[in-house]
């Protein structure tokens, strides 16, 4: 089963063999048959803008198929197609074939995330479109391996250092040599983004725009609806209008009613009447959240892992947070709770451990896919 079959490769390694996903997607390639891709990468934004292009395309009447990561609750949530997440069915089928094309070496070989793009490429391969989001990286990720025929890039800020850079020139570098041919830039916080990805378009004779060269007058009209209807927040409309950049680059016309079924769980999601979940982990999304939630105070129930800048997301979340409540997750890259309690009384916010929701109190979810599965699994049965 392909369940037992992933369990046995570890999540996430020390190191990463940057030539494993080519050198083995070489040997089976001619036994894949590729739609036309298009490429997420970016820090913040890849799933929400990622979602409301497939569901367009979808409403337009494409076979579309949305490949994010990671997932919140079931595996199935990282492939979806046509509006739905994949059947477990299908998932079992596309792993027996993808058993049959690698060699047992391979197959053992890979890891969790290459084995997982792969398999999705086999379920998508009738669609007319695929959504294909990176990982962590950019030119050396998994998703890097396939031709495209657009990128999109989402905000770049810090985050996997260890893997991605120090800085962020070396960051953006990274990730905007992916682009294979053609890429729209979404909104930066960076400056030098946009001069990074000029340098790497006139060297490469890459087709390089920004996302509002292709909004106008009329495309505002259509995002206000969208945005009221789906009640979006300034970044998530942000991520719209680069998912709207991409429909125009492809020639594709769209209507309001489009977008309407596009929210992805997780992002700003409202359970219930008091409380909020947002699956982001870094600085870029702690900004995007402490802006949308701007006047509000909320309980914030939070971890993080060990790599992240909690000291510096607990800052910028501090204007709308009055104390934090800290989530036991079971995981061993979580950080010690004692360093997390420190950094919160550093900021100058009360530390305690998370007991239960009170129906008096507002609750702002946030630190991770693994801190939203913990609650939502133990402690939201809503």
């Amino acid at each position: 089963m392909l369940e037992a079959f992933l369990n046995n490769k570890p999540l996430y390694y020390d190191e990463i063999d940057y030539t494993r996903m080519p050198r083995i997607y070489e040997k089976i390639k001619t036994s894949l048959k590729l739609p036309q891709i298009i490429h997420l990468v970016g820090t913040n934004g890849k799933g929400t803008t990622g979602r409301f292009l497939a569901s367009a395309l979808v409403a337009r009447g494409f076979d579309v198929g949305h490949y994010s990561s990671p997932h919140i609750l079931e595996f199935n949530e990282r492939i979806w197609k046509n509006g739905a997440n994949v059947s477990n069915a299908a998932l079992e089928a596309a792993h027996e074939e993808l058993l049959r094309l690698l060699s047992s070496e391979d197959a053992d070989a890979l890891s969790y995330f290459e084995y997982t793009t792969l398999l999705a490429m086999l379920i998508y391969r009738e669609c007319d479109y695929v959504v294909l989001e990176a990982g962590l990286g950019g030119e050396y990720d998994a998703t890097a391996v396939f031709d495209n025929i657009l990128t999109l890039v989402t905000p770049i800020d810090f985050d996997h250092e260890a893997f991605l850079g120090s800085n962020i020139d070396d960051i953006a570098t990274t990730k905007l040599n992916a682009v294979k041919s053609a890429a729209i830039l979404g909104v930066q916080k960076h400056s030098q983004v946009a001069k990074i990805a000029q340098e790497i378009a006139q060297k490469r004779s890459l087709r390089l725009a920004s996302y509002n060269e292709y909004i106008d007058a009329s495309d505002a009209v259509k995002i206000a609806q969208i945005s009221e209807k789906l009640a979006l927040a300034e970044y998530l409309q942000n991520n719209l209008k680069l998912s709207i950049a991409a429909l125009k680059f492809l020639g594709i016309e769209y209507k309001a009613e489009d977008f309407f079924k596009a929210k992805l769980f997780g992002r700003l999601s409202r359970l219930s009447e008091n409380i909020l979940l947002d699956v982001g982990h870094n600085t870029l999304a702690a900004h995007s959240i402490a802006k949308s939630l701007e006047g509000e105070k909320y309980t914030l129930v939070y971890n993080s892992y060990k790599d992240k800048n909690y000291t510096e997301i607990l800052r910028i979340l501090a204007p709308v947070v009055e104390s934090v409540a800290l989530i036991f997750v079971n995981e061993e890259r979580i950080e010690k709770p004692t360093l997390i309690k420190a950094a919160a009384q550093r900021v100058g916010l009360e530390c305690r451990e998370f007991e239960k929701i009170e129906a008096e109190k507002n609750y702002l979810v946030f630190g991770s896919f693994s801190v939203a599965e913990t609650f939502l699994r133990e402690y939201y049965h809503g």
